[in-house]
């Protein structure tokens, strides 16, 4: 998953254009939840190899987009600015660990610790912003990350180990969201950059895994179709971005606030599909983590509100 925490505005846009985002937001994070059946389906390769494809097809799809859209001229510049570069290369790393966890708790059958972590990862955002930008909160937030801690806690006790696979998807998100947020690029120049950073890590274990005989893509006998799967990785990674980057533009926050937690509802339903474990420790952790994010939802609803009527206000 590669969403950005992209902020739109909180004046809901006339006519059509807040459905046409909606749908477009909601499609973007129905896409990421469901992903969790794709990256299912490649468990016929190796974690490292479908790893090593997903910068390569990422990137080969995002320049042909740049070059479509005549968008090249914003990646140069993009590539010329050595400060800009050198942050892309923290957030290129960020999102890469991220994408290696997340492959790996679907590996081990683990998509519940997933959906727990991202539904905290607004919760580690708030606190991010009191950390790295002097923000305060309010009780409500401070209530809802509270019980996420409490929840935490409770889920490391009953079952005497850290949940460090959802700490580590709501930790690294968070901190991706946040540094990709407060860069001057757009989301597809920014994949594009990133997609290249990883690339040569990419080259380098195909170049091992060659030398080692453990290929498994384009192997003699190997049919088209599992061939297919893998390539996709590069339209499973890019559209639902894209998707999500358009409709944040076009939405209100507290619409945007509320459709994030598609996504790991579905992880969580898709979780007991699968026959995960769902025992007392989960059933105590998510119903804390659900009331947090209640409490967290009305407030930022009632701050966006606010918020209109003082802009409303402002403009008589």
């Amino acid at each position: 998953m590669t969403q950005n925490n992209v902020t739109s505005s909180p004046v809901l846009p006339a006519g059509n254009s807040a459905l046409v985002g909606a749908l477009a937001a909601g499609f973007g994070y129905l896409w990421w939840g469901f992903s969790v059946v794709y990256y299912k389906a490649t468990m016929i390769y190796p974690i490292w190899e479908v790893l090593a494809h997903r910068p390569i097809w990422t990137l080969a799809l995002t320049l042909t987009v740049v070059l479509l859209m005549r968008r090249f001229d914003k990646l140069r510049a993009v590539l010329k600015d050595k400060k800009l570069m050198g942050r892309l290369f923290i957030t290129s790393m960020i999102i890469g660990s991220n994408w290696l966890v997340f492959n790996y708790a679907i590996y081990e059958s683990r998509v519940m610790e997933t959906s727990l972590g991202y539904y905290i990862n607004p919760l580690i955002s708030v606190v991010l912003g009191v950390v790295l930008l002097s923000e305060r909160l309010s009780r409500p937030q401070i209530a809802s990350v509270l019980l996420a801690a409490c929840a935490v806690l409770t889920l490391t006790l009953l079952q005497g180990s850290l949940p460090w696979i959802s700490l580590y998807m709501a930790g690294s998100f968070a901190a991706y969201g946040y540094l990709r947020k407060v860069m001057p690029v757009g989301p597809l120049e920014g994949l594009v950059v990133e997609a290249m950073y990883l690339c040569p890590l990419a080259i380098g274990y195909f170049i091992y895994a060659g030398a080692q005989d453990v290929l498994v893509f384009g192997q003699e006998g190997q049919s088209i179709s599992a061939m297919l799967l893998l390539i996709a990785i590069g339209p499973m990674t890019a559209i639902p971005l894209f998707a999500f980057t358009f409709g944040a533009q076009r939405i209100r926050l507290s619409t945007m606030g509320l459709m994030q937690y598609i996504a790991p509802t579905t992880h969580f339903f898709l979780a007991i599909h699968y026959g995960e474990a769902f025992g007392t420790p989960h059933l105590i952790a998510f119903g804390l983590i659900w009331i947090a994010l209640i409490i967290f939802s009305v407030d930022l609803f009632r701050q966006e509100r606010r918020i209109r009527k003082n802009a409303k206000g402002g403009q008589k």
